[in-house]
């Protein structure tokens, strides 16, 4: 099983504590079960990328894509996003992987999102939306 270093667990907790206790409870749910399967836990660990992000680091991501290299990464700019309320309606997840890497992996998140999803009825994904498919996304 993949284990999160003490800095990368206290990060957790700060980005859990940024957002609404019923995502972070569902997260926490959803987590649970990932760990507890045998089956998913050796492809990777989920953790909380992004919870609360501010008005200024929403726009600076805006612009990814469009006045910044690389993909972009949001259509929000800042204070349209539910990561800019405190606390967040919006959580982003990627995986730690045995090798030590970061992963968005579409199936990894489709995975996670139906433990998500089952974890309370409240909790939309991002990979469900028509359009445009933001995978890591989770919100309430």
């Amino acid at each position: 099983m993949v284990a999160l270093t003490k800095a990368q667990a206290a990060r957790q907790v700060a980005r859990l504590a940024s957002v609404r206790p019923e995502l972070a409870e569902a997260y926490a749910v959803a987590l649970r079960r990932w760990l507890g399967d045998p089956i998913l836990v050796v492809l990777g660990r989920p953790f909380v990328s992004e919870g609360y992000r501010s008005v200024q680091e929403q726009d600076e991501l805006y612009t990814h894509g469009r006045s910044a290299p690389g993909p972009i990464v949001t259509y929000k700019r800042g204070g349209e996003s539910k990561h800019n309320e405190l606390p967040s309606k919006a959580l982003d997840v990627a995986f730690l992987l045995p090798d030590g890497t970061t992963s968005w992996s579409p199936e990894l998140l489709s995975k996670f999102a139906r433990l998500m999803k089952a974890a309370d009825v409240r909790v939309h994904w991002g990979g469900d939306w028509p359009g445009f498919k933001d995978r890591p996304h989770f919100e309430v």
